[in-house]
Parts: C-alpha cells; structure tokens; sequence
C-alpha cells in the first residue's frame, strides 16, 4: 500500500450500511472496520468482463485477479461519485454512462465491506493505474467460475458475480 492511499480517509459504516465515523485507510485495515466501497464491472461488446490482476503492493489480496475496477468509499463521497473516480483513476475510462446494479455485503473476517456494485460497457482501450493493476484482459464470465485464470481471484469478486448470474 502506498503511503499517499494509507492516508486516505474512509466512510466507515455499520452492519446496516449507515455512516458512523471516518477514519484513515490504514487504520480501517488494522482494526477491521467496515467502510465501502464502489464495484465496476466492465463489460465489452462481446460481453465479455474485464478483469485486473492487482499488484503485489496492494494491501488486499494482492496479486489477484479482480473482477472489477474500484475501491473504497472515501469520507463525504456517494457510491456514484467513488464509481466514477476509481474507474478514471484505475483504467483511464470518463465521461460513460454506468449503471447501479445492488448492494453487496462482503465479511471474510478481516475485510467487511458494503459495496455498491455497477456495470459499464467500454471497448478500451484502457490506461491502467501502474500502482495497482499489473494487467487486465476481457475474458468471458463462465471462464472465471471454470478455474482457466492463473492465479486466484477476489473472494468478494466471485460473491458479486455469483449474485449477478
């Protein structure tokens, strides 16, 4: 994690999704506290996901694959406005419509998250966020669930798109 993102101060919430405090990332983590976060799948014409594999310096699951550009929910800002940030900061990608899919809880018993999930279309090309993305690649959906990736993938990601199929 970089220092510039531990110093990030996030929306922490209750198990009901409401706002209770604001802390920064760094301490989010250590303490296991609930925050937000935005998902964007992004989809081509083919209907195919683009995936990420994260980098190694990421303070979650690094090295993952992940199925969606986004990130945690910072202090005073929506789920809409956090979507659209961390889909121009991790791919490059402004100025598009996206849609709101649904809620999404995730607690693996270090990282709880309430996250707001959308989906988007965009042929790419992408720039991606050297920081953390190491690569991406538009795969179809069913090849997530039938282990072709080298490589594990986001538990919360796999939540997601069992949710969505």
């Amino acid at each position: 994690m970089t220092q510039l993102a531990a110093e990030e101060i996030v929306q922490i919430v209750d198990r009901d999704n409401t706002p209770t405090d604001a802390v920064p990332r760094k301490i989010m983590r250590q303490q296991g506290l609930i925050h937000r976060a935005s998902y964007i799948l992004v989809f081509n014409g083919a209907n195919e996901l683009f995936i990420q594999k994260r980098t190694m310096i990421k303070d979650i699951f690094p090295g993952f694959w992940d199925i969606a550009a986004g990130g945690v929910v910072l202090a005073g800002e929506t789920y809409d406005e956090s979507a659209r940030r961390e889909l121009f900061e991790e791919l490059g990608v402004k100025d598009i419509p996206i849609e709101f899919l649904f809620h999404h809880y995730f607690d693996d018993g270090t990282n709880k998250v309430w996250g707001g999930v959308y989906r988007c279309r965009h042929e790419g090309p992408f720039i991606l966020q050297k920081e953390e993305i190491e690569s991406g690649m538009f795969i179809p959906v069913e090849d997530i669930f039938n282990n072709t990736l080298q490589g594990p993938v986001t538990p919360d990601g796999i939540e997601i798109l069992e949710k969505l199929i």
